[in-house]
Protein backbone atom coordinates (compact mmCIF):
# COMPACT_ATOMS: atom_id res chain seq x y z
CA UNK A 1 0.00 0.00 0.00
CA UNK A 2 1.15 3.54 -1.07
CA UNK A 3 1.91 5.50 2.19
CA UNK A 4 0.91 8.93 2.66
CA UNK A 5 3.04 12.00 1.15
CA UNK A 6 4.65 12.46 5.34
CA UNK A 7 5.63 8.96 5.37
CA UNK A 8 6.81 8.40 2.09
CA UNK A 9 9.90 9.87 -0.18
CA UNK A 10 8.18 11.06 -3.60
CA UNK A 11 8.60 8.92 -6.21
CA UNK A 12 10.45 12.10 -8.25
CA UNK A 13 12.72 12.92 -5.41
CA UNK A 14 14.78 10.42 -6.90
CA UNK A 15 15.62 9.35 -10.14
CA UNK A 16 15.68 5.10 -10.83
CA UNK A 17 18.98 5.10 -11.65
CA UNK A 18 20.04 6.78 -8.69
CA UNK A 19 17.84 4.66 -6.65
CA UNK A 20 18.50 1.87 -7.93
CA UNK A 21 22.46 3.14 -6.92
CA UNK A 22 21.78 3.57 -3.45
CA UNK A 23 19.71 0.06 -3.46
CA UNK A 24 22.54 -1.86 -4.63
CA UNK A 25 25.16 0.35 -2.88
CA UNK A 26 23.33 -0.09 0.81
CA UNK A 27 22.88 -3.77 0.08
CA UNK A 28 26.56 -4.35 -0.71
CA UNK A 29 27.85 -2.30 2.55
CA UNK A 30 25.92 -4.93 3.87
CA UNK A 31 27.39 -7.75 2.41
CA UNK A 32 30.97 -6.68 3.68
CA UNK A 33 30.34 -7.89 7.01
CA UNK A 34 30.53 -11.48 5.33
CA UNK A 35 34.15 -10.56 3.94
CA UNK A 36 35.39 -8.43 7.42
CA UNK A 37 34.30 -11.27 9.83
CA UNK A 38 34.80 -14.52 8.27
CA UNK A 39 33.88 -18.03 9.76
CA UNK A 40 37.42 -19.28 10.42
CA UNK A 41 38.85 -21.75 12.48
CA UNK A 42 36.54 -21.71 15.27
CA UNK A 43 33.50 -22.64 13.59
CA UNK A 44 35.32 -24.90 11.54
CA UNK A 45 35.95 -26.63 15.19
CA UNK A 46 32.10 -26.21 16.42
CA UNK A 47 30.06 -29.35 15.89
CA UNK A 48 27.57 -29.03 12.93
CA UNK A 49 24.08 -29.86 12.36
CA UNK A 50 23.11 -32.16 10.57
CA UNK A 51 22.68 -30.46 6.72
CA UNK A 52 24.93 -27.97 7.18
CA UNK A 53 26.40 -27.40 3.61
CA UNK A 54 30.09 -27.04 2.47
CA UNK A 55 31.86 -24.11 2.51
CA UNK A 56 31.68 -22.69 -0.79
CA UNK A 57 27.65 -22.72 -0.70
CA UNK A 58 27.63 -19.85 1.54
CA UNK A 59 29.14 -17.33 -1.15
CA UNK A 60 27.30 -18.53 -3.66
CA UNK A 61 24.23 -18.05 -2.19
CA UNK A 62 24.45 -14.73 -0.44
CA UNK A 63 25.77 -13.11 -3.53
CA UNK A 64 22.38 -14.65 -5.57
CA UNK A 65 20.08 -13.37 -2.44
CA UNK A 66 22.02 -10.09 -2.31
CA UNK A 67 21.12 -9.53 -6.04
CA UNK A 68 17.48 -10.40 -5.58
CA UNK A 69 17.39 -8.27 -2.26
CA UNK A 70 18.81 -5.11 -4.30
CA UNK A 71 16.62 -5.92 -7.36
CA UNK A 72 13.59 -6.33 -5.21
CA UNK A 73 14.35 -2.92 -3.10
CA UNK A 74 14.53 -0.86 -6.46
CA UNK A 75 11.42 -2.40 -7.74
CA UNK A 76 9.24 -1.37 -4.26
CA UNK A 77 11.25 2.23 -5.01
CA UNK A 78 10.00 2.54 -8.14
CA UNK A 79 6.49 1.67 -7.21
CA UNK A 80 6.01 3.93 -3.98
CA UNK A 81 8.65 5.63 -3.11
CA UNK A 82 10.71 5.22 0.19
CA UNK A 83 7.87 4.54 2.73
CA UNK A 84 6.97 1.86 5.15
CA UNK A 85 7.87 -1.58 3.11
CA UNK A 86 11.83 0.23 2.46
CA UNK A 87 11.80 0.61 5.79
CA UNK A 88 11.35 -2.90 7.10
CA UNK A 89 14.02 -3.68 4.18
CA UNK A 90 16.22 -1.12 5.70
CA UNK A 91 15.86 -2.80 9.31
CA UNK A 92 16.19 -6.48 8.24
CA UNK A 93 19.28 -5.40 6.27
CA UNK A 94 20.94 -3.73 8.94
CA UNK A 95 19.82 -6.63 11.17
CA UNK A 96 21.55 -8.86 8.50
CA UNK A 97 24.99 -6.88 8.55
CA UNK A 98 24.82 -7.64 12.44
CA UNK A 99 24.27 -11.17 12.09
CA UNK A 100 28.20 -12.16 11.21
CA UNK A 101 30.28 -9.80 13.55
CA UNK A 102 27.82 -11.39 16.14
CA UNK A 103 27.98 -15.01 15.36
CA UNK A 104 31.54 -15.27 13.78
CA UNK A 105 33.27 -12.32 15.55
CA UNK A 106 31.95 -12.37 18.96
CA UNK A 107 31.34 -16.02 18.61
CA UNK A 108 27.66 -15.40 20.56
CA UNK A 109 25.55 -18.89 19.57
CA UNK A 110 22.70 -17.69 21.27
CA UNK A 111 23.33 -14.27 20.10
CA UNK A 112 23.04 -15.10 16.54
CA UNK A 113 19.53 -17.31 17.42
CA UNK A 114 18.08 -14.25 18.58
CA UNK A 115 19.29 -12.27 16.05
CA UNK A 116 18.34 -14.24 13.31
CA UNK A 117 14.75 -14.82 14.15
CA UNK A 118 14.82 -10.70 14.75
CA UNK A 119 15.68 -11.46 10.79
CA UNK A 120 13.33 -13.64 9.92
CA UNK A 121 10.42 -11.80 11.41
CA UNK A 122 12.11 -8.25 10.23
CA UNK A 123 12.02 -9.89 6.65
CA UNK A 124 8.33 -11.77 6.93
CA UNK A 125 6.73 -8.17 7.28
CA UNK A 126 8.98 -6.46 4.61
CA UNK A 127 7.73 -9.92 2.07
CA UNK A 128 4.40 -8.42 3.15
CA UNK A 129 4.51 -4.76 2.56
CA UNK A 130 6.46 -5.37 -0.63
CA UNK A 131 3.93 -7.46 -1.93
CA UNK A 132 0.91 -4.34 -1.48
CA UNK A 133 4.20 -2.19 -2.97
CA UNK A 134 5.39 -4.47 -6.06
CA UNK A 135 4.59 -8.25 -5.92
CA UNK A 136 7.61 -9.19 -8.24
CA UNK A 137 9.51 -7.74 -5.44
CA UNK A 138 7.97 -9.35 -2.97
CA UNK A 139 8.74 -12.79 -4.56
CA UNK A 140 12.21 -11.77 -5.01
CA UNK A 141 12.44 -12.29 -1.35
CA UNK A 142 11.21 -16.08 -0.48
CA UNK A 143 14.24 -17.51 -1.94
CA UNK A 144 16.16 -15.08 1.29
CA UNK A 145 13.20 -16.19 3.36
CA UNK A 146 13.25 -20.11 3.25
CA UNK A 147 17.76 -19.26 3.35
CA UNK A 148 17.10 -17.40 6.62
CA UNK A 149 14.89 -20.37 7.83
CA UNK A 150 17.89 -22.45 7.06
CA UNK A 151 20.23 -20.15 8.32
CA UNK A 152 18.10 -20.33 12.02
CA UNK A 153 17.92 -24.38 12.03
CA UNK A 154 21.95 -24.28 11.60
CA UNK A 155 22.20 -21.33 14.25
CA UNK A 156 19.87 -23.09 16.52
CA UNK A 157 21.54 -26.82 15.72
CA UNK A 158 25.08 -24.75 16.38
CA UNK A 159 23.81 -23.72 19.97
CA UNK A 160 22.62 -26.65 20.73
CA UNK A 161 25.31 -28.86 20.01
CA UNK A 162 28.43 -26.67 21.43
Amino acid sequence: MKGTASETLPLGSVSSVRAAAICAFGVALASVTGSLFPPGQWYAQLNQPLGTPPDIAFPIAWTLLYIAMAVAAWLVWRSVGFGKALKLFTLQLVLNAAWTPISFGAHLLVGSVVLIIAIWLALAATIVEFWFANRVASLLLWPYLAWSTYAAYLAIGLALLN
